[in-house]
């Protein structure tokens, strides 16, 4: 399963505090999807903003991303460039 980190900012709205999961998906879309099934309204919220690094590399459009069944996921807040 993979291994998902999550900021103290969003946990503490979404978890109750909890940053570190276990979460088993093939696809980006698919933990997001468990990860709202287990906390609802996270789903929205790891959309909106957020980028995401998939064992060091990091993505801003990463729904469709694979994430492997040792893979550690960190979601954190995009940084826009200008």
């Amino acid at each position: 399963m993979a291994t998902v980190i999550l900021s103290t900012d969003l946990a503490r709205v979404h978890t109750g505090g909890e940053t570190n999961f276990e979460v088993q998906a093939a696809t980006m879309r698919r933990l997001v999807r468990a990860l709202d099934e287990r906390f609802p309204g996270l789903g929205a919220a790891l959309g909106e903003g957020m980028a995401v690094a998939i064992d060091g590399q990091i993505y801003h459009d990463f729904f469709l991303e694979e994430v492997g069944p040792d893979s550690e996921v960190c979601f954190l807040p995009a940084i826009e460039g200008g």
